[in-house]
């Protein structure tokens, strides 16, 4: 069934269109293939329209850009890469049309007073572990790793100063050599699930129960936390300001675009709700 779009939006169709076209300018089937591998889909089918949309987008964009009779020059990007002409030209037209309010110092404060949490020091735990390792894919060998590992769990519990010593005859990690010792360890630098049983286990205690990963299942013992501290704002307040700009940039980009969609003719695809990736 047809959904009528705004207006000066073709209906939505149920397959790939035979056609697009913005303001009258043909967007062949040959140019959105290629494009369609930069948008990762469920389906080739949504992957084609998200194309053909980002080139719509595009279109309208470079229509505004020379109706205005902009000219620019493409500049070398943080990563060394060098804008093409269009791009160039998509950039000067969201600066010409699309303003954006600068933060003020204010509302740079009340963002740091109500997202504190994003302004602290991580936690940093010092860790042993011992690791009874199984592959990932071998349900048998990992359900014989897990045995093993609440046997040595049920030793520990009875006698926890026995660890570094079970460590090094039980223990397929290096940090055997060391009773199990990993160190300081900081956020990204172990596993998701070890990362997370660190806070849970008290300093000076072994965990209750054995951490499965990927790896196989690790008996932790936590030996020191540094807590991490909160960032006062004058530190952060440059890099607030810097987020709230692009934040408040990127919708009104969208709805800029919006704007131009809803003055236009377009054919074969629906712009309606679509994200703006060419302005983020």
């Amino acid at each position: 069934m047809d959904v009528t779009g705004a207006a000066g939006l073709a209906p939505v169709v149920a397959v790939k269109p035979t056609a697009v076209t913005v303001n009258g300018v043909l967007l062949t089937r040959e140019a959105i293939a290629p494009e369609a591998q930069n948008h990762p889909a469920s389906n080739p089918r949504e992957a084609w329209l998200s194309a053909a949309r980002a080139l719509a987008i595009r279109e309208l964009l470079l229509q505004r850009a020379r109706a205005l009779e902009l000219q620019t020059a493409p500049i070398l990007e943080v990563d060394g890469r060098r804008e093409t002409d269009e791009e160039a030209l998509v950039r000067a037209v969201i600066d010409h049309d699309v303003i954006v309010p600068t933060a003020d110092h204010a509302a740079c404060q009340r963002f740091y007073q109500h997202n504190l949490k994003r302004f602290r020091t991580p936690d940093l735990f010092a860790a042993s572990h011992i690791l009874i390792a199984a592959e990932p894919g071998d349900e048998a060998g990992r359900a014989m790793a897990r045995l093993s590992a609440d046997k040595v769990q049920a030793t520990l519990r009875e006698a926890p100063e026995l660890f570094e010593n079970l460590a090094k005859t039980h223990s397929a990690c290096t940090s055997k050599d060391l009773g199990g010792a990993l160190g300081q360890i900081g956020p990204g630098q172990t596993v998701p699930e070890f990362e997370r049983a660190l806070p849970t286990i008290p300093v000076g205690r072994i965990g209750t129960e054995p951490v499965e990963t990927r790896y196989g299942f690790h008996i932790i013992r936590v030996e020191r936390r540094e807590a991490g501290r909160q960032l006062p704002f004058e530190a952060v307040s440059e890099r607030i300001a810097q987020y709230l700009h692009e934040r408040v940039r990127r919708s009104a980009a969208h709805q800029y675009v919006c704007v131009l969609a809803g003055a236009a003719k377009i054919v074969g695809v629906d712009l309606n709700g679509a994200t703006t990736p060419l302005v983020q």
